[in-house]
């Protein structure tokens, strides 16, 4: 979550009054995040999420991600649902801006997930892909593993502003992944694709919400939980791999999806793609991102050296 697109009290309270949620009483801005611009709303009935989508969220996709959420929803996982307004619609505009009115769902992000946590979280991530076997719709990773060097060439040389090297470092570990990327050698499936510890809402070991479905898309099945696995098991820095949550992480997993042996085999291969997805869209962030805007940077190095504990051929190249 973040702010870049600003929204006055007078804007957002004439936007309220097309709602049955009751009048403004205050209103936030979120800076965790970098995707869209998110506001805490109280009113004096209730709390909700405003969010106004981005250029990286299209219109045209909104309605995959609100008919995602129904749907799982009426599978009993805990994900929040948009508000619609006095003429029952749920996608609107707001300076400029699609934006959607969201029920807030109780429940804290951990920065430091213990193993039972991590267990608690992966288990929902399973119980999220079986919801979605009988989901008709589909939506291409926008972000996906042919997005990466057309993403890198944009970046270009300036990638060396952010670290020197950065740029050959990056395009070798393309290289590299993309060669042994498993394709449609494994199984595929609806995805969240973006489901770090902030993304879960929990009290204590109790997973109480999965939120920010805006990456959620088609692909290969067990690059979710590999995605999970590079967000979940180590600092915040990259540092510090935790191999007990690690291990909970493919644990909770399990007891809904057990990984195939073909799945286990690529399993280092997706998570160095995962890497790869991330140190790129934190590096365009980080050379893009307004001066103005109240966002806190994700810092790409974190995901290099995420990248050197799973593939130790490229730690060695790029060290």
């Amino acid at each position: 979550m973040a702010v870049y697109t600003q929204v006055s009290a007078e804007a957002l309270a004439d936007f309220l009054s097309g709602f049955n949620v009751g009048a403004l009483v205050s209103a936030k801005g979120i800076a965790e995040g970098v995707e869209n611009s998110n506001y805490l709303v109280d009113t004096d009935r209730d709390r909700f999420i405003l969010t106004l989508y981005e250029k990286r969220v299209a219109a045209g996709d909104l309605p995959f991600f609100l008919d995602l959420l129904d749907h799982v929803a009426a599978k009993g996982l805990p994900v929040p649902p948009a508000v619609p307004d006095l003429q029952d619609r749920v996608i609107h505009e707001l300076q400029g801006r699609p934006a959607c009115l969201i029920r807030f769902l109780t429940g804290v992000s951990v920065s430091h997930p213990s193993a039972a946590q991590a267990e608690a979280a992966a288990s929902a991530l399973g119980r999220l892909h079986g919801a979605v076997g009988d989901f008709t719709g589909e939506r291409p990773n926008t972000m996906g593993v042919e997005a990466w060097r057309p993403l890198f060439e944009r970046c270009g040389r300036a990638l060396d502003q952010i670290a020197p090297g950065l740029h050959d470092d990056l395009a070798e570990a393309i290289d590299h992944v993309v060669a042994r990327w498993p394709g449609d050698a494994l199984d595929r499936s609806v995805i969240h694709a973006d489901l770090f510890p902030d993304n879960v809402l929990m009290l204590g070991e109790a997973v109480t919400g999965l939120i920010d479905f805006y990456f959620a898309c088609t692909d290969i099945r067990a690059y979710d939980l590999a995605i999970m696995h590079t967000a979940w098991s180590f600092r915040g820095d990259g540092r510090g791999y935790d191999a007990g949550v690690g291990d909970a992480l493919l644990r909770g997993y399990e007891t809904h999806f057990p990984l195939s042996a073909a799945e286990r085999a690529h399993f280092t291969t997706l998570a160095s793609g995962a890497c790869i997805r991330f140190a790129l869209s934190r590096a365009w962030d980080w050379l893009n991102t307004p001066a103005d805007a109240l966002v806190t940077r994700k810092d790409p190095l974190a995901y290099m050296r995420r990248l050197h504990h799973y593939d130790p051929v490229l730690a060695t190249r790029t060290a």
